[in-house]
């Protein structure tokens, strides 16, 4: 599970395609990509920050309700 995560952070963020797997040189096209993959990338990693911050405050809140 944990490389599973990795590998989806890192595809996430753009870097997985850069990092060689299996001894897979694959040519890098020449085009950058779009204006519009970048923004879904960007808003992709933002909603995943957002959810982990959400989830470690209500885990906070959980517990201190629970040590009270």
């Amino acid at each position: 599970m944990a490389p599973f995560a990795l590998d989806l952070v890192l595809w996430l963020l753009g870097v997985r395609g850069h990092i060689p797997r299996f001894d897979d040189f694959r040519p890098v096209p020449a085009a950058p990509s779009s204006g519009a993959g970048h923004l879904l990338r960007v808003l992709a990693v933002m909603a995943s920050i957002f959810a982990a911050l959400a989830l470690a405050a209500w885990g906070t809140v959980w517990l201190a309700i629970r040590l009270l």
